[in-house]
């Protein structure tokens, strides 16, 4: 795979998906800038050999075209003060004006494009659209793995448009490489921790990895349609009704293959959805009525977090309970700490974005880790053995 270190970008106007997407508060302040920060080491490279920076990205879900809250005029700011370079700002990401100013840009500097979901054509992967964002560059790199399972105009459209002058940035080299330390040949054990509320959204993912991991550790909410399907007493906890038979069919599948499929045993239960709720801690297979599970319990806790020390190779995607809780908080960071004390061990762990990613950083981990992927939609569909658009597209 090429990367920006293969090229010279000497007078080039590259252009550069990148995943700026960032959460705003209500005053338009950036609240967490991990997102462009990771972008900076390929927006340099560019600009140290003389080149200059088009940048493009999305920001939120916009609905019915531009809308100042969705504008990513609101991070100029941020990416001059990260880059160290000037950055100006199109009102527009096609359009004469857009056309203007990057053909006015100078080695050194930044242009930022405003949101291209301010058109419906970019999800649409409208060619004619792609041609237009093609013509303000002379070089494409694709730096956003959080957008590389769309097939979106500026992620897999745009690079037909740019035969031998395209590659990736590094931060989807990275994502990539670490990705595949796991998929192709991780060190043994491997344990993939794998979490969240439903196991409809997890459901290729537990699959794909009963080929490739020798245990399997199952949290969060989904957690109880095992639970309930195995005969178990789950109170109000979350459960998919329609999903019990296949996760009975996973643990058939696991046992064949001689994967240890780890459930938890107990949670900490809860009689509300809220930090001030009465909780007790009771097997997973005894819930009373009036109670849902919110966490796992200590023994689980115990069980889980012992498998995973022991371990060589982690993957983590989705939390144990209702981490932001704090009365809920409990088994998640202890998970949280067990997968940083692989890698410090001389392991490596690799967290899948999304609510794991929030976790790591919100337990003050991130650092402790081996990696935390920026991109949870689009590890996820790696590991389900999908081919991704975006990748795809610079490959060929």
């Amino acid at each position: 795979m090429q990367t920006v270190n293969d090229f010279n970008f000497k007078n080039e106007k590259v252009l550069i998906r990148v995943d700026f997407n960032v959460p705003l508060n209500a005053e338009f302040s950036i609240t967490d800038d991990s997102r462009i920060a990771a972008t900076i080491p390929t927006i340099k490279k560019i600009l140290n050999d003389g080149g200059s920076c088009i940048l493009m990205s999305h920001l939120g879900r916009p609905k019915e075209g531009p809308a100042d809250k969705y504008s990513l005029k609101h991070i100029v700011n941020r990416v001059s003060e990260l880059s160290g370079a000037k950055v100006h700002f199109a009102p527009d990401c096609i359009g004469a004006e857009a056309t203007e100013l990057a053909a006015a840009l100078n080695p050194g500097e930044i242009l930022l494009l405003e949101n291209l979901r301010f058109y419906k054509e970019e999800e649409k992967g409208d060619v004619a659209f792609a041609e237009k964002l093609s013509k303000l560059g002379t070089f494409y790199v694709n730096d956003a793995f959080g957008t590389a399972h769309r097939a979106h105009a500026s992620t897999a459209v745009i690079a037909q448009f740019f035969a031998g002058r395209k590659c990736f940035g590094f931060v989807m080299a990275g994502e990539i490489a670490n990705a595949m330390k796991v998929l192709d040949n991780p060190a043994r054990p491997f344990t993939a921790i794998v979490g969240g509320a439903k196991v409809s959204d997890k459901l290729l993912i537990i699959e794909n990895l009963m080929s490739l991991a020798d245990n399997i550790i199952i949290g969060g909410g989904m957690a109880y349609t095992f639970a309930k399907a195995m005969g178990g007493q789950i109170g109000k906890s979350l459960c998919e009704d329609d999903r019990m038979p296949l996760t009975l069919e996973l643990i058939e599948k696991a046992k064949a293959k001689g994967v240890n499929l780890l459930l938890p045993s107990d949670s900490v239960v809860a009689d509300n959805f809220a930090n001030d709720a009465n909780t007790a801690i009771c097997a997973n297979d005894a819930i009373e009525a009036n109670y849902m599970g919110l966490d796992i319990g200590p023994d689980a806790t115990k069980v889980f977090c012992e498998t995973i020390r022991n371990s060589k190779t982690v993957l983590w995607n989705g939390p144990m309970g209702v981490f932001e809780m704090s009365s809920f908080e409990a088994g998640t960071k202890a998970v949280a700490q067990a997968v940083a004390d692989v890698a410090q061990a001389g392991g490596f762990s690799l967290i899948g974005g999304g609510d794991s990613a929030a976790a790591i950083h919100k337990f003050h981990l991130a650092d402790k880790v081996s990696y935390v992927s920026t991109g949870g939609g689009a590890l996820l569909e790696y590991f389900e053995g999908k081919e991704l658009p975006g990748i795809k597209a610079v490959m060929h």
